[in-house]
């Protein structure tokens, strides 16, 4: 019997998780949920999804609904996240958990209180790309030395993905620093030791630094580099690169090549070249199998906890 799904916020994320789940066997989405109820019911008619509302609360009014993707603005994935688990509703929640170390916390006692799964879209643990560098790395064939990280983008507006306007602000740090400080944990299997950030101007308008630089040390000794900006017009992503003892490799979201660019055939690493379909398959699976899913929301709360320690010494939100 397939898992129900509802996909709660029908933004660019939304879409890929709706994507995703069309390719899942184990799942059925049949609800959709957006504040605007126009969005709601258009996506729901293109998708075939049988049923659009306009807020979580109409969803979690539903019995037959096993588990909740919230696809929603940052300042609502933890209390949401907490509202889909005392509701009794599996949650994937995408990065990141919380804006606050506290929030975080209080979605992991949520989650230990119920019982229930749930997870934080931390995509970069299922891109073929790093899966294929997680296995060298747990085997010790690699041991990395130094990740390089530049988290490059031009939002000198406040508009989304798909350049809309937003009702709320991204933020570097509590959102894209969040990707690699959770990586470099996950990959090195260690927890960080040691943090220092420095943060650029503040936007006149926007009221957040559009430019940092963070230095991290885990325990094994290895370090990472990360550098974030909302001011680059260029290339635009996440790039990683990993700077081992035996090799480098650079990683483009699910791509990968080695340190002269010599392309590395990632494809048989797992069932998907869709590095959000393998997080929602992983979401499946766990509440099939009754398991805590990689991911989990008490496996990425190191990652908060270093982003709450970066925090305090830029003197609060920058």
């Amino acid at each position: 019997m397939a898992v129900r799904i509802a996909v709660v916020g029908c933004g660019a994320f939304g879409a890929k998780h709706l994507d995703g789940l069309t390719e899942i066997a184990d799942a059925e989405v049949v609800a959709v949920a957006d504040p605007v109820d126009g969005t709601a019911r258009r996506v729901a008619d293109e998708r075939g999804v049988a049923d659009a509302y306009t807020s979580l609360d109409m969803v979690l009014e539903r019995d037959d609904i096993d588990g909740v993707i919230l696809a929603t603005p940052t300042p609502f994935h933890a209390s949401q996240s907490i509202q889909c688990l005392q509701a009794g509703k599996h949650v994937e929640v995408e990065i990141p958990l919380c804006d606050s170390l506290a929030d975080g916390r209080a979605v992991v006692a949520a989650q230990a209180a119920s019982g229930l799964v749930a997870m934080c879209g931390h995509t970069r643990r299922f891109n073929p790309s790093h899966q294929w560098l997680h296995y060298k790395l747990r085997s010790g064939e690699l041991n990395i030395q130094h990740l390089d990280v530049q988290t490059f983008f031009f939002r000198r507006t406040n508009t989304n993905a798909l350049g809309e306007p937003r009702s709320w602000t991204d933020h570097l740090l509590w959102h894209h620093a969040a990707h690699t400080v959770d990586l470099f944990q996950y990959q090195t299997g260690s927890r960080v030791t040691s943090a220092q950030v420095m943060a650029g101007p503040t936007h006149p308008e926007l009221g957040i630094a559009m430019d940092m630089a963070i230095q991290l040390k885990a325990e094994s000794g290895a370090l990472c580099s990360l550098t974030l900006s909302f001011n680059n017009d260029g290339p635009l992503g996440t790039f990683f690169r990993y700077i081992g003892d035996t090799g480098t490799y650079i990683a483009r979201y699910d791509d990968l090549v080695d340190g002269r660019e010599q392309s590395i055939d990632v494809s048989d690493v797992d069932v998907s070249m869709n590095g959000i379909e393998l997080q929602d398959r992983e979401f499946i699976a766990a509440i099939v199998e009754g398991r805590e899913p990689n991911s989990s929301v008490a496996s990425v709360l190191p990652c908060y906890e270093v982003l709450d320690d970066l925090e305090r010494q830029l003197g609060g939100r920058s």
